[in-house]
């Protein structure tokens, strides 16, 4: 999906970055990368996972709902809750499936056929430290030169994270014949798989 993503990870990936045995084991990351269907599929699969919900952030309550944020005028984007055990999986470990499998880093206000503001890349960080982690990574990918564009990821202060609509949630598990779904939205899957064969895991997160 993306150029030069083995060799990126590698650089990405000798970032020591310590964690805290302190911390608590639930943790919650927020992340869009275009239509929220397979970004959710792909953190269902990795190991640690308690719980992904498919939603939107980065606007009202009163406007969440996929007709009206489909116009690309709510501010929000199609996003996703991810809910994790960081004795499992870090959420260094999560940014690094983010950036080169659930999505293409480089792209702006869109991902493969889907296009508008809505389906920009954006993390959305509940503290300092996951907004260090992230703006670490997006300097390391960038100063790679791995990628023929810069990164478009924004990093954006999380507020509120609104669940879609039931229909739009496990949609590949409930729906794997469908064609966007083929086309799209497996191939991340076989990607998981065989960049991150340690994340990994077969049977998808409840």
């Amino acid at each position: 999906m993306i150029r030069g993503i083995v060799k990126y990870c590698l650089i990405i990936g000798s970032l020591v970055i310590s964690v805290s045995s302190a911390r608590a084991a639930e943790q919650t990351a927020v992340f869009a990368g275009g239509c929220f269907w397979g970004v959710e599929a792909v953190f269902e699969h990795v190991t640690g996972v308690v719980a992904v919900r498919s939603g939107y952030s980065g606007g009202s309550k009163e406007t969440a709902d996929y007709e009206t944020v489909s116009a690309g005028e709510t501010k929000h984007a199609e996003s996703v809750e991810v809910r994790f055990d960081d004795s499992k999986v870090t959420y260094e470990q999560l940014l690094y499936v983010f950036f080169a499998v659930a999505h293409d880093p480089t792209e702006v206000d869109r991902q493969g056929p889907d296009v508008g503001p809505q389906y920009r890349s954006v993390i959305y960080y509940k503290d300092e430290k996951q907004k260090a982690a992230a703006k670490a990574f997006i300097m390391a990918i960038d100063m790679s030169n791995a990628l023929n564009k810069p990164v478009a990821t924004q990093l954006v202060p999380f507020s509120a994270f609104y669940e879609a609509e039931k229909y739009h949630q496990n949609n590949l598990r409930n729906n794997p014949k469908d064609p966007y779904i083929v086309t799209h939205d497996l191939p991340k899957l076989e990607a998981l798989k065989q960049k991150f064969p340690s994340l990994y895991r077969e049977k998808p997160s409840p």
